[in-house]
């Protein structure tokens, strides 16, 4: 059996009661809730460690160090990664993938070249791309989808040309919930010796992601969707690439020495990590990925997509609803539209019930542009959801059709 009410317990917030109701929250694809060993683990660094670290030989300074390069070894190995150095500390998906747009676009993107995305992006991987692609006078290629929301593969195939220099795909929709062919995707690329970026923010919390198995170049992911801290994220780079590509910021811990003259830059994974670190992200990201593993990312996977499936059917019995989003294989969300109401009028209704849930374009317009939609609403599923919680969205949704129609 999964230990619900045991996790859950872990949970302070979902003892929340809103609009006198208790909180059902369905937001986890935009952030996950904390655990209390997240929680207690960044105020036992301000209160016993806090410190600067890699600057100092002083006890406080040894301790947060260790405690902090110890994280990024626990990431490599999450990941799969070959070398901790491949670990590069970020605010977050977002800035990952600027870092590379930046770096690998700046020395290996010429005019006339092309880049690769999909419809499906978050503004995260389409917008570094498309102005990275406008500055360098490259040009930006999408594959389309097909009906139920799955990669149009062949098509795929047909827009890799000789000018094509990166394909930028994200593991998983943060909108339909596809789960993207991603080793087959990195597989055909391969064949033309074209680096694949993984978009990985929706996906390591759901499911075990190495990344030497599926052969990405670089991937991308965020603490805040994975029950840690906001303002920590994590590039994972091959290290040929990283040792090639230039810094992305200047300052503090990725400098060697620095002259009147010029600057030596300092090795990886420093090179990249230019500033006061986030020792407090680090250990909070540490802290969950052990909540993660002890809890056995192969149970969360199967206990969401029994949240999943239910949710799914239920759902389907409310006349006029639609969803968007109907691939074979599919992460714990769903996107819907009730026929002739707009997604934001029903979410306020569904708000007041209790029920968080998102609406809107989700940070993915020009997906909305091509489905013809002004925007969904999501609801978004994390392993201390429960089937119950799942019957409350369901009357919510039929209480807001009832009132707006």
């Amino acid at each position: 059996m999964f230990p619900i009410e045991k996790i859950r317990a872990d949970f302070p917030i979902l003892q929340t009661k809103v609009y006198n109701k208790p909180l059902v929250y369905f937001d986890n694809a935009a952030t996950t809730q904390k655990p209390k060993q997240v929680i207690q683990a960044i105020s036992t660094y301000y209160e016993k460690e806090n410190c600067n670290i890699h600057r100092g030989v002083h006890f406080l300074s040894v301790k947060a160090t260790e405690a902090y390069e110890e994280a990024r070894c626990a990431i490599r190995d999450f990941i799969g990664a070959k070398h901790a150095h491949e670990i590069i500390f970020t605010r977050g998906t977002t800035e990952a993938i600027n870092l590379v747009a930046y770096s690998f676009g700046k020395k290996y993107i010429s005019a006339g070249d092309e880049v690769i995305t999909s419809v499906m992006e978050h503004h995260s991987n389409f917008v570094p791309w498309q102005q990275m692609c406008l500055e360098q006078k490259a040009t930006l290629k999408f594959i389309p989808l097909l009906e139920d929301g799955s990669l149009d593969i062949p098509a795929f195939r047909n827009l890799i040309s000789e000018k094509t220099r990166l394909v930028a795909i994200t593991h998983i929709s943060n909108v339909l919930g596809t789960i993207n062919p991603i080793e087959k995707i990195i597989a055909i690329a391969h064949e033309k010796d074209i680096p694949v970026l993984v978009d990985g923010a929706q996906s390591v919390a759901h499911t075990t992601v190495d990344v030497q198995s599926l052969d990405a170049d670089f991937y991308c992911f965020s603490g805040h969707k994975m029950y840690a801290p906001m303002g920590i994220g994590v590039l994972y780079g091959k290290e040929h690439w990283l040792e090639e590509m230039p810094p992305y910021q200047m300052g503090g811990e990725m400098i060697k020495e620095v002259f009147f003259t010029h600057t030596t830059f300092n090795e990886l994974p420093f090179k990249f990590e230019a500033g006061t670190p986030n020792v407090e992200g680090v250990l909070g990201l540490h802290t969950a990925i052990r909540y993660m593993l002890d809890t056995g990312m192969d149970r969360i996977e199967g206990y969401e997509q029994e949240l999943l499936d239910y949710a799914t059917q239920r759902l389907l019995g409310i006349e006029g609803l639609k969803i968007y989003g109907t691939a074979k294989h599919k992460a714990s969300l769903i996107s819907f539209l009730m026929h002739g109401i707009h997604p934001y009028d029903a979410g306020m209704i569904i708000d007041k019930l209790g029920v968080a849930v998102r609406t809107g374009h989700h940070c993915a317009m020009p997906l909305m542009e091509y489905l013809h939609i002004p925007g969904t609403i999501r609801a978004s599923f994390a392993f201390y959801n429960t089937k119950e919680e799942i019957d409350r969205l369901v009357e919510a949704v039929v209480t807001a059709k009832e009132m707006l129609l």
